[in-house]
């Protein structure tokens, strides 16, 4: 199926939470939007842990009562495991802010996703499913449509003023423009699978997102309790550890597990589900969010890393924010660069500290529990950041003790790495053994 008309005012690529939030908040300004969906709905996609914040962005939609109604367990924290086994005091969302806002859900993104495309729809967006975009029109470095391809073959261009990447990770328009940069230390693999009568801990209210490192600290866990008694388990790791060299990803996923036993306790009498799935790497950034006629929002924008669950909430608040700017640049008839990406600058500075925050979970070093012991004032601003209140004017001063904390810890654990090495070679006060 091909669109009913020749001309919109904003074409929408990817009907993922970015592009839905963008598409239906566009169309409800008055405008016309086309959302082109590659694949059909629903469709199963990774992601299922939501940042406490991103109620906001549900808030302005008008999916509230959908989400209260819906069968998502309601997220209530999130705890972290060491390499020990030790596991932390749960940040409890309610014990910092004890309003509706401060929890949220874990959802089927399946179903989730379904149900923003719905709601896209119900606000007059076009929304077309199966239909893939070949190719994105410019004149000089304008855009100026898309070209589409429905299931049976048949292809068609569409006029549009403004046209919003929201395609994913596939990063359309910023792989065709050399935009998209991988990060260099974050080069990550994950492999997931979904379990079946896997162990659920519902103290506080609801269930929680927990974070589990292998015990030789190589790689880390996801647990996420779902409905229907269903729970998601992934594992990251480097790319060169995870995949290279090791068998098939079934395979090692098995391996990973074998070495957390947080993890294997938790899924004692659970049955795996056929459904494992890879990712790799996946932590990138793109030099610029707009130019002149399109913008990049979601994962086309970029994307950190898995840790934290903050990729929904980044794709649905870049959203958010950048369809107040499209909107302005259609109004003012200028879908300039500048007026676009206007959005982009405010929210790069809240997210780099959730890049901060990720940098130093991967360090090796980051106790979370150990550092709220140390600085028990900078609890309330860790909790901003794991609910997704990154612009929180305490954040910025928690770094101001984060960082030479860590530093601190580094030092002190590559010391005890040179001692362990000198006395496996001979020095200090242990002899040699021969």
């Amino acid at each position: 199926m091909l669109p009913t008309k020749e001309t919109y005012d904003c074409v929408v690529i990817g009907a993922g939470p970015a592009g839905c939030t963008a598409a239906a908040l566009v169309a409800r300004a008055g405008f016309s939007v086309l959302l082109v969906e590659r694949e059909s709905l629903p469709r199963e996609h990774v992601g299922e842990s939501l940042m406490p914040e991103t109620w906001r962005t549900f808030e302005r939609l008008g999916v509230l009562d959908k989400l209260r109604a819906s069968r998502f367990p309601k997220k209530v924290g999130v705890q972290f495991v060491n390499h020990t086994g030790k596991e932390s005091k749960p940040f409890f969302f309610r014990q910092h802010d004890d309003r509706d806002c401060a929890e949220t859900w874990h959802v089927e993104r399946a179903t989730f996703d379904k149900m923003l495309y719905d709601h896209a729809e119900g606000e007059g967006v076009e929304c077309l499913d199966g239909v893939r975009v070949l190719e994105v029109a410019m004149v000089g470095d304008r855009t100026t449509g898309v070209k589409l391809q429905a299931k049976g073959g048949a292809t068609a261009v569409i006029g549009s003023s403004v046209v919003v990447d929201a395609s994913g990770q596939s990063a359309m328009l910023a792989g065709r423009l050399g935009l998209k940069r991988v990060n260099p230390d974050l080069k990550k693999s994950a492999i997931w699978r979904h379990y079946r009568g896997a162990h659920r801990d519902e103290s506080g209210g609801g269930v929680k997102t927990i974070i589990l490192h292998t015990d030789q600290q190589k790689s880390w866990f996801w647990y996420i309790p779902q409905s229907d008694d269903i729970v998601s388990v992934g594992v990251v790791g480097d790319n060169d550890y995870l995949l290279k060299g090791r068998g098939k990803p079934a395979q090692i996923f098995e391996e990973e597990i074998a070495k957390c036993d947080g993890v294997v306790s938790r899924l004692v009498g659970a049955e795996p589900l056929d459904d494992l799935a890879v990712a790799k790497e996946f932590s990138y950034s793109t030099d610029r969010p707009s130019g002149d006629g399109w913008v990049l929002v979601g994962d086309a924008w970029g994307f950190i890393d898995p840790v934290y669950s903050s990729g929904v909430y980044f794709a649905m608040l870049s959203a958010d924010m950048a369809s107040d700017c499209i909107i302005d640049a259609l109004r003012a008839k200028d879908p300039s660069a500048e007026r676009l990406g206007a959005w982009a600058e405010e929210f790069s500075m809240g997210t780099k500290w959730v890049r901060k925050l990720v940098t130093a979970f991967y360090s090796g070093e980051f106790r979370v529990g150990k550092f709220a012991m140390d600085h028990p004032e900078h609890v309330p601003a860790l909790t901003d950041l794991l609910i997704g209140r990154m612009f929180s004017p305490a954040v910025p001063r928690m770094f101001e003790d984060l960082d030479p904390w860590l530093e601190r810890a580094i030092a002190e654990s590559d010391r005890q790495s040179d001692t362990a090495d000198d006395t496996m070679d001979g020095g200090g006060s242990v002899p040699a053994i021969a």
